[in-house]
């Protein structure tokens, strides 16, 4: 080996310390250039999975938005089943009612003349019966009438009328009443009182009770009773309004088949 001076070993070691330099900055800047290429993949790869979990976000509040309209649709579906059930019935009902309407003018063509039958049987019966109330009664029957003729009353509300008049008629078989009305005497009109016990007795007294009459339905006029009646009778009568509390009297009464 051949002898080199310092000062060639100084250069060389010089040279050699710059190309070592040299060779440092080159990869420094490798470096750099590689970690600047790294954040800019880090800043891509978050801006892309901020897009990505956007789009998550939205796809879940679609399939929730999807999962409600499904549901409602459910419900209306279930809800629309429901209203046209109804409706099917209704138009049942409706076919139903027609036919009944249909048949409403053949009822009536049944019914009106009924109702004027019970009309004259009811009049009929009043005229043979026991005529306690008898002016009143009467003026019921000409009611029915009255109504029968009015075209504004409904054949219903007239066929009701018919059958409160019979239920009147036959509450008279149980009530025990007493009333001022006329006498008819045989010619001789007088002012009375009346006191009846169902249809059983019909007696009338003289407003100063000092004469007493029975209703005689077979020869249709009045018997005079004799002075023992007179008090029984006022006391009938006056236990009728309530005057007196109810007990024991001695009413005359028709016998059965009695003659």
């Amino acid at each position: 080996m051949s002898k080199v001076s310092k000062k060639s070993l100084i250069a060389s070691a010089m040279v050699g310390a710059l190309a070592l330099t040299a060779s440092n900055f080159a990869a420094a800047d490798a470096l750099t250039n590689l970690q600047k290429e790294e954040a800019k993949i880090f800043k891509a790869s978050a801006k892309s999975q901020n897009k990505i979990n956007n789009i998550y976000e939205q796809s879940q509040e679609l399939i929730a938005e999807y999962r409600n309209t499904i549901d409602e649709a459910d419900v209306l579906r279930g809800y629309n089943d429901h209203v046209q059930r109804m409706v099917d019935d209704q138009k049942a009902n409706i076919v139903s009612l027609q036919k009944q309407i249909d048949g409403i003018d053949k009822v009536k063509q049944g019914v009106v003349p009924l109702m004027y039958k019970m009309i004259d049987s009811l009049e009929k019966f009043i005229e043979l019966d026991v005529p306690m109330n008898i002016e009143r009664r009467k003026e019921r029957v000409a009611n029915l009438r009255t109504v029968m003729d009015d075209s504004n009353v409904t054949v219903s509300e007239q066929f009701r009328l018919v059958l409160e008049a019979y239920e009147i008629e036959a509450g008279y078989g149980t009530i025990f009443d007493a009333y001022q009305s006329e006498i008819d005497l045989g010619g001789r009109t007088l002012t009375a009182d009346f006191v009846h016990m169902g249809r059983i007795a019909l007696v009338a007294q003289s407003l100063d009770a000092k004469h007493s009459w029975l209703w005689n339905n077979e020869t249709r006029s009045w018997d005079e009773l004799g002075d023992e009646f007179l008090k029984p009778v006022t006391d009938a009568i006056r236990m009728a309004r309530k005057q007196l509390p109810m007990d024991l009297t001695k009413l005359p009464v028709f016998a059965a088949g009695a003659k």
